[in-house]
């Protein structure tokens, strides 16, 4: 389909669902509200149903690209209203399979064999399918049972169409709609084209697996599925085939006599742990990519599936994020002003007070309420909206973290509505905070960039020698960069003097002219007194000005 014809094709279904009655008319400018009071989606009804519901059934309809982009917006909760952003999380990715021939010609192509050298047994019929990929079951020749993860055939150009013209609309909102730059439409679908291009190359999602299991090796807490990497490349995926209970399946989790509280706890303690020991987390874990092995139903264990959007933090994000969120168990507001602007988060002539009562007015009302019923994960929204008025860019990462906190605490509370996630949460970062200074911590911190440090140690006399003799050529350049302009001031002054002597002799002499021609006088006082004004004005043009 061309752009054009999809282009028409989006316009059509936003008048079909009347979106353009969620935009506030009275506050766009002029053009924007006189083109959409001419469209002639004017002419048709709204559908009977809310705004929220519209929006939705309208990126349904527009397919896959767009089902996934109103996912990834659902999680911006600091953008959205709260019912746009409910109304989005339930966006099913589920789509039609695409013919098992295809899927067989990808895998052989990619993997360089024929399906029978690969596989003991393939099932045709997938597993799963959705927007991106789909998955079959199958079986080694070795006896392990795998899922295979198949790229959808010519998707990428699909995509990049669709990101194309998302961008195109994104402009539009931001020039054009007054609430285009708090919104930031623009880093939104920039945001989410990473995300989904990530998505078309599995073997960077196997490699997020790989490293997410070997986080976990040892543990109890969470178990990622092994990957196989001589069957795997961009476009196909092998991994072993995990046996579970959907971490939604109450009834049967209740069955097996699981201990909910243990699993929901486990929960939070697993956000914890990959974001603050190993900077590095899961940030897709809705429910559809969780199950749980209850084979000793007093010790679960978490399985994570679909490791295709990892979040990292730097260290110092880590660090700041830690004394945040501890600053705001304490209603410390000051300390969480400050460190917002210590850390770059906000412009750094934010004034902290300013900040600190902007918190506060959002913070105290959430703390009223009994711990068990606050929202860790929705007090961060609250957070980032306030920040955003003292014009905080919310990162990627920390985007990242929002959501996949507001999935784990959404989560353990479905397992267990008496969780308590403050504190689970304090505790585990109290410990963090105090073992990052403690005196063993510094010293692997020490003792790991040492090599580093020592092989740049011999360099750093010509280093110093070489900024040295660099801020003394830049000294000599403005040097001579400002006798430049001295001179060319000069220069300018000695341009207007001289313009100035020969104005005052050409009036010299004009009237010499009129003192000596007979009669002069008197016809140059009856000379129009259009002349007299033009005549004034240009010399009031031409007579040089010192500057």
């Amino acid at each position: 389909m061309s752009r054009v014809a999809r282009l028409t094709t989006i316009f059509r279904i936003v008048g079909r669902y009347r979106l353009d009655e969620l935009i506030d008319r009275d506050r766009l400018p002029a053009l924007p509200r006189l083109a959409l009071s001419l469209s002639p989606w004017r002419l048709q009804s709204a559908p009977d149903m809310p705004r929220a519901v519209r929006l939705r059934r309208a990126l349904e309809e527009l397919g896959p690209v767009f089902i996934k982009f109103g996912q990834m917006l659902s999680t911006r909760r600091d953008l959205l209203p709260t019912d746009i952003a409910d109304e989005l999380a339930r966006l099913q990715d589920k789509v039609p399979p695409f013919p098992e021939h295809q899927a067989i010609a990808i895998i052989e192509k990619g993997l360089g064999k024929p399906l029978a050298e690969l596989f003991a047994g393939f099932e045709p019929r997938p597993m799963a399918s959705a927007s991106v990929a789909q998955v079959h079951a199958a079986t080694l020749h070795s006896g392990e049972e795998v899922v295979v993860k198949v790229i959808r055939p010519d998707i990428e150009p699909v995509i990049r169409q669709d990101l194309a013209l998302m961008f195109t609309l994104a402009k539009l909102v931001a020039r054009y709609f007054p609430e285009g730059r708090r919104l930031r439409p623009v880093e939104v679908v920039t945001d989410y084209e990473y995300t989904i291009l990530d998505e078309l190359d599995l073997g960077r999602e196997a490699a997020n697996a790989c490293q997410l299991r070997r986080n976990f090796e040892d543990s109890k807490l969470v178990y990622v599925p092994q990957v196989y990497w001589d069957y795997t490349c961009r476009n196909v995926f092998v991994m072993e085939r995990i046996s579970g209970i959907p971490v939604t399946d109450m009834d049967e989790l209740q069955a097996r006599g699981t201990d909910l509280k243990l699993l929901a706890e486990r929960g939070v303690e697993i956000f914890f742990t990959q974001v603050f020991r190993d900077s590095f987390f899961h940030a897709d874990m809705h429910p559809g990519n969780i199950f749980v092995n209850a084979t000793d139903p007093a010790d679960p264990t978490y399985i994570a599936v679909d490791c295709a959007i990892i979040g990292s933090l730097s260290d110092s994000d880590q660090y700041y994020l830690a004394r945040n969120l501890l600053s705001i168990f304490r209603r410390d507001y000051r300390e969480v002003a400050q460190l917002h602007v210590e850390c770059g988060w906000v412009a750094p002539e934010t004034r902290v007070q300013d900040f600190e009562s902007a918190m506060r007015a959002v913070c105290e009302p959430v703390f009223e309420r009994p711990i068990g019923e606050i929202s860790f994960g929705q007090l961060l929204i609250y957070l980032f909206r306030t920040a955003r008025r003292f014009d905080m860019h919310v990162q990627p990462s920390l985007v990242l973290l929002q959501k996949t906190l507001l999935n784990i605490e959404g989560l353990g509370r479905q397992l267990y509505p008496g969780l308590n996630l403050w504190d689970t949460a304090k505790p585990f970062l109290e410990d963090w905070v105090q073992e990052r200074y403690s005196p063993q911590s510094v010293l692997k911190r020490l003792q790991r960039h040492a090599p580093s440090w020592l092989e740049q140690l011999p360099q750093l006399p010509d280093v110093m020698l070489d900024n040295l003799q660099q801020s003394r050529d830049n000294e000599l350049r403005l040097a001579q960069h400002q006798q430049r302009v001295t001179e060319l001031q000069q220069q300018s002054r000695e341009t207007i003097r001289r313009h100035r002597r020969h104005l005052v002799a050409a009036l010299a002499c004009l009237g010499a002219a009129i003192a000596v021609v007979p009669g002069a006088w008197q016809q140059l006082a009856e000379a129009p007194l259009v002349a007299w004004v033009l005549g004034g004005l240009a010399i009031a043009l031409l007579w040089p000005r010192e500057s």
